[in-house]
């Protein structure tokens, strides 16, 4: 199976290291020396890591390929996968592969689709493209998003009021009276 363990991020430093966004629970097994991955860039197939250090809470890799700035710079973007034969389901989450292109749901109506998910140290946000085009970051918590049906191809949602509609139609009053405020102060100057 062709797993994701990382997205390049930004070049540090000037000899070619880059920063990455880990997308494994084991970075201390998966990003050794003498590892390689394949990646996704038009150029470059593979990536082997020549040397691995971590910078307070980020991940720097230096790879064999990778000899300076302007080339890592090319890289930014580029996701990271493995080969894996490992296929033992733990049950306890789903990688972004898997997620990607689900429908989002709440009850029965369609409200988008999953773009992508965002790992972080607290929690995870799942990226929704909502049915009227808007991006909508949605916790990746079991009280948000109960269900996970990869076979069906959707999750199932029960978002907080206000996610979806992200305050629209309170926008939309807050702005007619701030309209109406602005007009009334103008009438009193004349």
């Amino acid at each position: 199976m062709r797993l994701q363990v990382a997205r390049i991020g930004k070049p540090h430093g000037i000899r070619g290291e880059v920063t990455v966004q880990v997308l494994t629970d084991a970075p201390q097994d998966r990003f050794v020396p003498g590892v390689v991955f394949e990646i996704e860039h038009p150029g470059i197939k593979t990536l082997t890591v020549e040397g691995a250090r971590w910078n307070k809470e980020i991940l720097l890799l230096a790879f064999e390929e990778i000899l300076d700035r302007n080339v890592a710079e090319t890289m930014r973007g580029a996701k990271l996968f493995i080969e894996t034969e490992d296929t033992e389901d733990e049950g306890e989450g789903w990688y972004e592969h898997e997620l990607v292109d689900l429908e989002a749901r709440v009850g029965d109506k369609v409200i988008g689709k999953v773009t992508a998910l965002r790992t972080g140290n607290v929690q995870d946000l799942l990226v929704v493209k909502s049915t009227d085009g808007d991006e909508v970051y949605v916790p990746f918590v079991e009280s948000i998003v109960p269900e996970v049906n990869i076979e069906g191809g959707y999750i199932l949602m029960t978002p907080p009021d206000g996610l979806f509609d992200i305050n629209r139609e309170d926008a939309a009053a807050d702005d007619a009276a701030a309209e109406s405020a602005a007009g009334e102060a103008k009438g009193e100057e004349s």
